[in-house]
């Protein structure tokens, strides 16, 4: 286009050299670099109209307009770094399973590495740290189903699907999974707070958790809400005397069965 306007105009008007300065001039123009921060000019006069003189030329420059080039480039937000539960492990701690062998401190560097937890996956990492949170709040050695056990359990799960879930936010199972855990260990807390308060605080104060209190459920009972509930309520009624009802039955047919039975064992 740039070209086929100077030409056009060169022939009009019969200025040859007229017309390969002012391409130059434009070509200049246009050649700018569209980099971050860079200007580009642009003239507002189209291409046929440069002439020669110096006046004419200065009318232009002061017409042309800056322009900065808008940065489409959203600016990259840097996560901050979530404290991880494992982080206190030293790695020469040995493995669970070698903790019990004396000779493993005394082999050579390679194998205490395989030993170790310098080489050890996460998994095995979590196993040690569910160890170490169940041995501050369990009971007695053998202790391995208690509440306060389960807590402890629970907590490590939680942590691990909290560290998770900072890296990807939009893992939406394992989102569900680790809500679900929440709401289980404040079942057991809550249990564990109305039976013994006293183990309630040591589990909290060893495994650092803070227990907020629920909140409790405000409805406005509206006519719908109390025709609804006391439709529910005649339902639930109507069912238990019906399943009552086949209870006797069926405890009746079992003594007419015994009945029969007794009848033909004995002797005429």
């Amino acid at each position: 286009m740039i070209l086929r306007r100077a030409f056009s105009s060169a022939l009009c008007l019969g200025e040859w050299s007229t017309a390969i300065s002012s391409f130059k001039r434009n070509s200049s123009v246009l050649a700018t670099k569209h980099g971050s921060g860079s200007v580009i000019a642009r003239p507002l006069s189209g291409f046929c109209h440069y002439r020669s003189n110096s006046k004419e030329e200065e009318k232009r420059n002061k017409g042309l307009t800056v322009q900065a080039v808008r940065c489409y480039a959203r600016p990259i937000r840097k996560k901050q770094d979530f404290p991880s539960q494992l982080a206190d492990l030293p790695p020469s701690l040995l493995k669970k399973e070698y903790a019990g062998i004396q000779c493993a401190n005394q082999t050579d560097d390679l194998v205490k590495k395989l030993l170790t937890l310098e080489l050890a996956s996460h998994k095995e990492k979590l196993k040690i740290k569910t160890e170490q949170m169940i041995d501050m709040v369990r009971r007695n050695p053998t202790d391995n189903g208690s509440t306060e056990v389960q807590v402890a359990t629970l907590t490590v799960n939680i942590r691990n699907l909290q560290e998770h879930l900072h890296k990807h936010p939009k893992d939406k199972s394992n989102k569900r999974r680790m809500l679900m855990a929440i709401d289980r260990r404040k079942k057991l807390l809550k249990y564990l707070r109305r039976t013994r308060y006293d183990l309630f605080e040591n589990v909290c104060k060893q495994l650092g958790i803070t227990y907020t209190f629920p909140l409790e459920y405000y409805r406005k009972a509206t006519r719908r809400w109390a025709a609804k509930k006391a439709l529910c309520i005649k339902v639930f009624n109507e069912v238990r005397k019906q399943r009552l009802a086949e209870r006797l039955k069926q405890k009746e047919a079992e003594a007419v069965k015994q009945e029969s039975a007794a009848k033909e064992e004995s002797p005429v």
